[in-house]
C-alpha cells in the first residue's frame, strides 16, 4: 500500500522552505510520495490575506514541475470551507482505499493540534510526521505519542509571510521562491 505524505497549506506563496520539507519527507521518509494539499481556508487564518486559490495551485505546479514524487492535490476545492483535516482524510480515504496517508506538519500546527477538529481521531487513526519550526518545541506527550514522529528535516527560518511582506515592501525574494514562481508572482503583481 503506497504511503502518502499529506503536506496541507495555503502555500501564499509556496516558497523554498515547503519544497525543501516536501522533498525530505518524499526521500528521506518512509513516504512513497507528497500531495501538496492547497487549502483554500484553513479556519485557524483569516482569509482576507489569501490570493485566489487558482494562482496559488498554479504557483506550485509550477514549483513542483521537475519533481518526481511531490504533486499537487485540489481536494479540498470542492469541499466546505472552512476545511477541516479531519474532513478531507475521510474524503480521501473513502476516494483512495488502496493508499495510507500521512499527515505532514510542523512541530507548530503539532502544538495547537488540541485546536484541531476532531483531533483525537486524527492521532488514533493516523500517523503524523513532524518537521521542526523555530521557536516551537514538541509537546512530551505528543512527542512520545505512537502516531507520532519527530523527523530531522532542515530548519526553515523563513515563511510565506515574510515573503508577502517582503513583495509590498519591494524587496527582492529570488532564491526564497523557484524562479518560475518569483516570474509568475511578478507578472501578476501579486502581494504588491
Amino acid at each position: 500500500m503506497k504511503r502518502i505524505g499529506l503536506f496541507f497549506g495555503s502555500f501564499n506563496p509556496i516558497h523554498t522552505g515547503h519544497l525543501i520539507i516536501a522533498n525530505y519527507m518524499a526521500n528521506y521518509t518512509d513516504l512513497t510520495e507528497v500531495w501538496l494539499v492547497i487549502t483554500p481556508h484553513n479556519p485557524l487564518k483569516k482569509k482576507d490575506s489569501l490570493i485566489s486559490q487558482y494562482d496559488r495551485l498554479e504557483m506550485v505546479n509550477l514549483a513542483i514541475e521537475q519533481a518526481e514524487n511531490i504533486r499537487s492535490s485540489t481536494i479540498e476545492f470542492s469541499l466546505p470551507q472552512p476545511s477541516y483535516t479531519i474532513d478531507t482524510l475521510a474524503h480521501l480515504r473513502e476516494k483512495h482505499p488502496d493508499k495510507s496517508f500521512v499527515l505532514i506538519m510542523g512541530s507548530d500546527n503539532l502544538a495547537s493540534l488540541h485546536k484541531w477538529k476532531n483531533y483525537e481521531i486524527i492521532l488514533r487513526d493516523y500517523h503524523i510526521h513532524v518537521y521542526p519550526r523555530p521557536a516551537y518545541h514538541v509537546p512530551q506527550d505528543l512527542a512520545a505519542h505512537p502516531s507520532v514522529t519527530i523527523t530531522d528535516t532542515p530548519l526553515m527560518e523563513f515563511s510565506s509571510t515574510f515573503i508577502r511582506n517582503a513583495v509590498k515592501q519591494g524587496k527582492n525574494i529570488r532564491y526564497f521562491v523557484p524562479d518560475n514562481v518569483f516570474e509568475f508572482i511578478d507578472s501578476k503583481g501579486l502581494y504588491q
